[in-house]
Protein backbone atom coordinates (compact mmCIF):
# COMPACT_ATOMS: atom_id res chain seq x y z
CA UNK A 1 0.00 0.00 0.00
CA UNK A 2 1.27 3.49 -0.77
CA UNK A 3 0.72 6.63 -0.14
CA UNK A 4 -0.23 9.31 -2.51
CA UNK A 5 3.57 10.68 -3.05
CA UNK A 6 5.11 7.02 -3.30
CA UNK A 7 1.85 5.54 -5.50
CA UNK A 8 2.54 8.95 -7.84
CA UNK A 9 6.61 8.28 -8.12
CA UNK A 10 5.99 4.60 -9.14
CA UNK A 11 3.87 6.05 -11.94
CA UNK A 12 6.23 8.76 -12.75
CA UNK A 13 3.61 11.71 -12.24
CA UNK A 14 2.94 14.44 -9.59
CA UNK A 15 0.62 14.02 -6.77
CA UNK A 16 -1.37 16.68 -8.40
CA UNK A 17 -1.84 14.57 -11.75
CA UNK A 18 -3.10 12.25 -9.35
CA UNK A 19 -5.79 14.61 -7.73
CA UNK A 20 -6.65 16.05 -11.06
CA UNK A 21 -7.49 12.48 -12.55
CA UNK A 22 -9.82 11.93 -9.46
CA UNK A 23 -11.57 15.11 -9.77
CA UNK A 24 -12.07 13.94 -13.46
CA UNK A 25 -13.75 10.82 -12.07
CA UNK A 26 -10.75 8.49 -13.44
CA UNK A 27 -9.59 7.53 -10.34
CA UNK A 28 -10.70 6.52 -6.83
CA UNK A 29 -10.02 8.28 -3.93
CA UNK A 30 -9.24 5.79 -1.61
CA UNK A 31 -10.50 5.55 2.09
CA UNK A 32 -8.57 7.27 4.94
CA UNK A 33 -6.84 4.49 6.93
CA UNK A 34 -5.43 5.64 10.26
CA UNK A 35 -5.72 8.95 8.27
CA UNK A 36 -3.62 8.30 5.39
CA UNK A 37 -5.17 7.33 2.02
CA UNK A 38 -3.01 4.31 0.72
CA UNK A 39 -3.00 3.21 -3.27
CA UNK A 40 -2.89 -0.38 -4.15
CA UNK A 41 -1.73 -2.07 -7.30
CA UNK A 42 -4.90 -1.64 -8.58
CA UNK A 43 -4.55 2.28 -8.32
CA UNK A 44 -1.35 1.88 -9.81
CA UNK A 45 -2.13 -0.50 -12.90
CA UNK A 46 -4.94 2.01 -13.72
CA UNK A 47 -2.74 5.04 -13.49
CA UNK A 48 -0.65 3.66 -16.27
CA UNK A 49 -3.21 2.77 -18.11
CA UNK A 50 -4.80 6.41 -18.22
CA UNK A 51 -1.02 7.69 -18.75
CA UNK A 52 -0.36 5.38 -21.73
CA UNK A 53 -4.17 5.99 -23.13
CA UNK A 54 -3.33 9.62 -22.83
CA UNK A 55 -0.10 8.55 -24.94
CA UNK A 56 -1.65 7.19 -27.66
CA UNK A 57 -3.86 10.79 -27.87
CA UNK A 58 -6.56 9.57 -26.24
CA UNK A 59 -9.12 12.45 -24.43
CA UNK A 60 -9.99 12.08 -20.71
CA UNK A 61 -13.09 11.96 -21.66
CA UNK A 62 -12.38 9.12 -24.12
CA UNK A 63 -10.50 7.61 -21.24
CA UNK A 64 -12.70 7.25 -18.73
CA UNK A 65 -15.29 5.35 -21.51
CA UNK A 66 -12.15 2.97 -22.34
CA UNK A 67 -11.76 2.37 -18.70
CA UNK A 68 -15.90 1.83 -17.98
CA UNK A 69 -15.30 -0.73 -21.46
CA UNK A 70 -12.88 -2.36 -19.75
CA UNK A 71 -15.35 -3.81 -17.01
CA UNK A 72 -18.18 -4.84 -19.62
CA UNK A 73 -15.24 -6.30 -22.41
CA UNK A 74 -16.82 -4.09 -25.18
CA UNK A 75 -14.47 -4.72 -27.48
CA UNK A 76 -16.13 -3.47 -30.35
CA UNK A 77 -16.56 0.10 -28.82
CA UNK A 78 -13.34 -0.02 -27.54
CA UNK A 79 -12.15 -0.78 -31.24
CA UNK A 80 -14.31 1.69 -32.55
CA UNK A 81 -12.88 4.28 -30.05
CA UNK A 82 -9.58 3.00 -31.27
CA UNK A 83 -10.53 3.46 -34.84
CA UNK A 84 -11.45 7.27 -34.05
CA UNK A 85 -8.65 8.22 -32.56
CA UNK A 86 -6.24 7.07 -35.38
CA UNK A 87 -8.48 8.89 -37.71
CA UNK A 88 -8.29 12.28 -36.21
CA UNK A 89 -4.37 11.48 -35.52
CA UNK A 90 -3.74 10.76 -39.30
CA UNK A 91 -5.69 13.93 -40.03
CA UNK A 92 -3.36 15.73 -37.54
CA UNK A 93 -0.12 13.70 -39.27
CA UNK A 94 -1.37 15.31 -42.74
CA UNK A 95 -1.37 18.24 -41.47
CA UNK A 96 1.41 18.41 -39.73
CA UNK A 97 3.03 16.85 -42.80
CA UNK A 98 1.50 19.95 -44.79
CA UNK A 99 3.11 22.64 -42.60
CA UNK A 100 6.15 21.13 -42.71
CA UNK A 101 6.32 21.28 -46.26
CA UNK A 102 5.03 25.19 -46.85
CA UNK A 103 7.93 25.88 -44.16
CA UNK A 104 10.55 23.97 -46.43
CA UNK A 105 9.12 25.93 -49.41
CA UNK A 106 9.55 28.88 -47.55
CA UNK A 107 12.39 28.60 -46.15
CA UNK A 108 14.29 27.48 -49.67
CA UNK A 109 13.02 30.58 -51.10
CA UNK A 110 14.11 32.89 -48.25
CA UNK A 111 17.76 31.19 -48.49
CA UNK A 112 17.64 32.14 -52.34
CA UNK A 113 18.57 35.35 -50.91
CA UNK A 114 17.87 38.36 -53.37
CA UNK A 115 16.25 41.61 -52.87
CA UNK A 116 12.80 42.30 -51.31
CA UNK A 117 10.69 41.20 -48.36
CA UNK A 118 11.53 38.18 -46.60
CA UNK A 119 9.14 35.21 -48.60
CA UNK A 120 8.28 33.76 -44.92
CA UNK A 121 7.73 37.07 -42.88
CA UNK A 122 5.98 38.22 -46.09
CA UNK A 123 3.68 34.63 -46.14
CA UNK A 124 2.48 35.50 -42.25
CA UNK A 125 1.35 38.72 -43.44
CA UNK A 126 -1.76 39.18 -42.95
CA UNK A 127 -2.48 41.10 -46.42
CA UNK A 128 -0.41 38.45 -48.35
CA UNK A 129 -1.51 35.25 -47.25
CA UNK A 130 -0.47 32.43 -49.52
CA UNK A 131 -0.61 29.23 -49.93
CA UNK A 132 2.97 27.43 -50.21
CA UNK A 133 1.41 23.69 -50.85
Amino acid sequence: MLTIGKFAKQADVGVETVRFYQRKGLLEVPPRNDGIRRYGEEDLHRLRFIRKAQAAGFTLDEIKELIDLDSTQDRSRARELALSRLQTLESKIAELQSARDALKKLAAECSEGGSGPCPILKSFDGDHVTDHK
